[in-house]
């Protein structure tokens, strides 16, 4: 599981208004028929419009400033194991995000009118997607760019040929630009993969677009990093305040492990990414410390993940002689792929 919260940009040509977005997550609907339309949903309603979307949360940014952001976006994007595991993709999702939002709230460490948050005091609105695109930062496609940027400059040449501006042998070039493509390190059903390539396998995910105004449009709820829980003196007592992003996490990972009844490993669990990052040492001892299934199985995660597995140290003397610091660079990306973002 990999969950990312993004406050709404606003630097830059980025509009006040959340359309842009909307119109993003709208990508999926061209030319669709209308009974195969992915509407908007929330805890009450399944079939929500994108003008409504649009309309709701403009409208509810009271007393915010121009360079506050007006809203949130949560990406929720399961690993391929555990989209394994759903029976039916859109509607389990569906579901599972409408438990996952009661978990947002019970992360904030506040009260509004005396109670608790509960899910009826924010304002948000999800959409599951089924579709990804390579994008320029991907992996794939900046090992590729060395073959791309070849492969350019002999298509230049022969348009250059093709003019009378350049000498040289078409066909020799258009076979120069066939072994380059079958070269690139990273193919998809036999073709180079670029930028806008839309990815194969499942690829399910959600977008949530959440209110920085509760429901009243009186409360400020920041799920911002800056707005983490922290401790403050309040009338002589001291109090936490903030948004709970480990709770949060954490409660993401169990809700989906419960609802599917989801056995999930080491190698792709929240605490295996805090290990890590925290204690590089203690993760590798853990990751050894596994039933003999079970670490087969985490190999086979990370293998997957592009962790090269003959680098794990197999016992603690290696542990303690290894460059932990060099083992963490390269592993980073693998457990990105496998785990809840931090």
């Amino acid at each position: 599981m990999y969950i990312t919260i993004t406050a709404q940009k606003l630097t830059g040509d980025y509009s006040q208004s959340v359309a842009d977005f909307v119109d993003y997550l709208e990508k999926e609907n061209q030319g669709l028929e209308k009974e195969e339309i992915a509407h908007f949903f929330n805890q009450y309603g399944d079939e929500i419009s994108a003008k409504e979307v649009v309309q709701e949360i403009d409208g509810n940014s009271a007393k915010l400033k121009k360079t506050e952001p007006k809203f949130y976006s949560i990406t929720v994007s399961p690993s391929k194991y555990e989209l394994k595991r759903l029976q039916h993709s859109s509607e389990d999702l569906k579901q599972y995000t409408k438990v996952l939002m009661k978990d947002y709230v019970t992360s904030f460490n506040r009260e509004i009118n005396g109670k608790p948050i509960t899910i009826d005091d924010i304002k948000y609105y999800a959409k599951i997607e089924h579709q990804r695109f390579y994008k320029g930062t991907d992996k794939q496609v900046r090992e590729n760019q060395p073959f791309a940027s070849q492969i350019l400059t002999l298509k230049n040449d022969i348009r250059k040929i093709e003019r009378g501006e350049l000498d040289g042998n078409i066909q020799k070039l258009k076979q120069e630009i066939t072994k380059l493509e079958q070269a690139a390190p990273h193919q998809q059903q036999g073709k180079r993969i670029v930028q806008g390539m839309r990815k194969e396998g499942n690829q399910s995910h959600i977008h949530i677009i959440v209110s920085r105004k509760d429901m009243s449009n009186s409360y400020s709820l920041s799920p911002g990093s800056k707005y983490k829980a922290s401790e403050v003196t309040m009338n002589g007592k001291i109090v936490k305040r903030g948004f709970d992003r480990d709770v949060f996490f954490t409660k993401a990972e169990q809700t989906f492990d419960k609802s599917f009844q989801y056995q999930r490993n080491y190698a792709e669990s929240y605490q295996s990414k805090k290990d890590f990052i925290k204690n590089p040492k203690l993760y590798f001892s853990a990751l050894l410390g596994l039933p003999t299934n079970e670490k087969a199985v985490a190999f086979k995660i990370l293998g997957k993940a592009g962790f090269p597995i003959a680098s794990i140290p197999t016992s603690q003397v290696q542990l303690a002689l290894k460059a932990v610091s060099k083992l963490k660079r390269v592993i980073d990306i693998a457990i990105q792929s496998s785990s809840i973002g931090i």
